[in-house]
Formats: C-alpha cells, sequence, structure tokens
C-alpha cells in the first residue's frame, strides 16, 4: 500500500472472490455462477438499451421497482434495486450499525459481513454454528444488534425455516434483523412475507445465482417503505445511478419471464440431488444443501488435496483454509453434464488414492 492511505483501512482484510482463470478452459464450479445463460428476453432488453449508453439510467429504477414490487406483492416503496446484493447489504451495514448498534453474525458465513463492519468501523460478534453447522436460533434471540443472517448460509447451504426467522426478528423489535436470501431459490422458505408484520425485517436477494445474472451485477432489498428510505438516503449520498441502464433492463426482462428462471431452478435441483446421491454412495459427507451448491468432504483425502486433483483434472471448485471448513469443498451445481463429469472424476480420484 502507499505511503498515503487511510489509518483507517490498514488494517482491512478485504475480501476474497473465487478464482476467475484465464490459464485454460475449465468446468467451473466454483463461484455458484448459474450453468444456464440468461433469459433470452432479457438478453433482447439489454441489447436495446446499450443503443441509448450516452444517457443516464433512471435513477428510480421506475419500471424495475414496479416489476420487483408486483414479483414480491408488495408497494414499489417498499423495494430498492442495488448493484448486486452487496451494495444494499453494505447500506445495510451504514444505515443500521454503529457503536450503539453493533453487528451480529454467524462466524462462517458470506465472508462479506466481516469486510462490510470493519469498513464501517461497525463493531461486530461473530457467532459459532453449533458443531453440525446449524446456527443456534437462541443466540439471536433477544440480542441489542443489528443481526445478519444469511439464508440458506453460505458454504454450508443449510436453511433456517420461516418460523425460526420470525423468531428472531420478532425477539429484536428495537434493532433491525437482515436475512441475506441470495440462494432461497432452490428450494428454502423465504421471508419475504414476514415484512408486512414487522417492521424491522430487511430481505436482501440476488439476481447473479437463480435468475443468471452474476456478469450484470444486480440486488434487492425488500422492507417496509420507511427502511427503504432509509436506503435510499445512502444510495442518493453515494451513488444515485447506482444502476446501469443495461443491468436495468436485463432485470426487466428476466423479470418477464419468470418460467424460465422456475424451470433452471428446477433443474438445478434436480442436477444437485443427482449429484449429491452419487457422492453419498462414494462415501462423501456433505451438509444438507438448499442452495446451487454442495458442501462436501470425504474422509480418504483432505479438501485442499481433493480441489488440487479436480483442478488439474479441469473441475474448479471453492476450497477455504479456514479451520473447520478445510476438510470440505464448495461445489457448484451445473449442468447435468457437469455434474456427470464431476462425479465421474471423483470415482476416478478416489480410486487412485
Amino acid at each position: 500500500m502507499s505511503r498515503f492511505f487511510s489509518d483507517k483501512y490498514k488494517t482491512l482484510t478485504p475480501y476474497t472472490p473465487g478464482e476467475q482463470p484465464r490459464d485454460q478452459k475449465y468446468i467451473k464450479l466454483n463461484t455458484n455462477e448459474s450453468p444456464f445463460p440468461p433469459s433470452p428476453k432479457a438478453v433482447a432488453m439489454t441489447a436495446e438499451a446499450a443503443k441509448n449508453l450516452q444517457l443516464y439510467p433512471d435513477p428510480e429504477c421506475t419500471e424495475l421497482h414496479e416489476k420487483l414490487a408486483a414479483l414480491y406483492g408488495v408497494d414499489k416503496s417498499m423495494v430498492l434495486a442495488g448493484n448486486g446484493s452487496d451494495e444494499v447489504l453494505n447500506f445495510a451495514f451504514m444505515a443500521y450499525c454503529d457503536k450503539e448498534h453493533p453487528a451480529r453474525f454467524a462466524n462462517i458465513t458470506y465472508g462479506f459481513y466481516s469486510v462490510f463492519a470493519e469498513i464501517n468501523g461497525v463493531p461486530y460478534t461473530e457467532v459459532p454454528l453449533k458443531d453440525d453447522f446449524t446456527i443456534d436460533v437462541c443466540d439471536y434471540i433477544s440480542k441489542n444488534e443489528t443481526i445478519f443472517i444469511a439464508n440458506p448460509n453460505a458454504p454450508t447451504g443449510i436453511a433456517l425455516t420461516s418460523l425460526e426467522i420470525e423468531a428472531i426478528v420478532k425477539s429484536n423489535p428495537d434493532n433491525v434483523v437482515v436475512i441475506d436470501e441470495a440462494y432461497v431459490d432452490f428450494g428454502a422458505e423465504s421471508a419475504v412475507p414476514l415484512i408486512k408484520k414487522y417492521d424491522n425485517l430487511l430481505v436482501t436477494q440476488t439476481f447473479s445465482k437463480s435468475r443468471s445474472m452474476a456478469g450484470a451485477r444486480l440486488g434487492v432489498a425488500i422492507g417496509n417503505a420507511a427502511l427503504i428510505q432509509d436506503l435510499n438516503t445512502i444510495k442518493y449520498s453515494t451513488n444515485p445511478y447506482n444502476i446501469n441502464r443495461m443491468t436495468m433492463a436485463a432485470g426487466i426482462g428476466v423479470l418477464a419471464d419468470e418460467e424460465y428462471t422456475k424451470n433452471n431452478c428446477n433443474s438445478i435441483i434436480e442436477n444437485r440431488e443427482y449429484a449429491m446421491s452419487r457422492m453419498r454412495k462414494m462415501g462423501f459427507e456433505m451438509t444438507p444443501s438448499l442452495t446451487n451448491f454442495i458442501f462436501a468432504k470425504h474422509d480418504n483425502i483432505s479438501g485442499g488435496d481433493l480441489y488440487s486433483e479436480l483442478r488439474k483434472r479441469g473441475i474448479l471448485v471453492r476450497h477455504f483454509s479456514k479451520p473447520r471448513l478445510d476438510a470440505y469443498n464448495r461445489i457448484t451445481v451445473g449442468s447435468m453434464e457437469q455434474m456427470v463429469t464431476l462425479c465421474d472424476t471423483l470415482e476416478e480420484i478416489l480410486k487412485e488414492i
């Protein structure tokens, strides 16, 4: 770093994205992207929007917000589009966390939470998961803190029920509870219906996974109008034009093609169950994933060695060196062809050890 870098950021540990290699063609199962291309409607609308890139996009995201509100069955004052769900999560740390309202989240969860806390100067508590990698709801009941829960959690893939989420929200009436639903479309229950009942609940979702738009960067926050107004204050104080014209058009297009999204999600769920069934027969241990990834380990090979062996054979997965995680690999659920190749390759590796 340079000698000019502010002291307040010198100890910051940035988030580490999944690798995006250029050295060869891989079966890429390391960053939880969709194996399916975006909806044709999204592609067509994006191409049309590209003709007017000389103009600023609509800062109010009027049409996109109307489509989002219709999707969730809420008023458009209750939704806010963001530059990926990362942006709206950061807005929530900025809006609802300070020294009097520290953050609370799991010690094994989405890695950006601690980064957002540190860059915003927010004190935080990392709560250990139970031995089986589940969240203990009691750890979040009646806390005088702003709570962030990824549901389903990452990288474990385990989800809380809607009733468990409600218990947490209900017990913290004077603090905001943020439920990060990046993977909710692959089998978990959404907390969105609860936002009409609780004014302290904020739900975030992303278009990166189920809607095949990781490259476009689009996310959304859903909450009561007052919470969304708070986030808009942050947005208009940092980047009023946070959603570019092409991403906005892609979002509108994919929302006009919900059948496409549902079919893709169903295919991913089927592919997940196929791969988990075969891996179970090979002796892998896996968490009960309700996401588009599998979190797995095998007693006969370390997580790091399995990652390396798969990489040599042209398959990328995600390995974490953090304690309690280093025996595991997180494997994105791809197409059926990719899952067959993965399982065949895993069988080969296990035969060789």
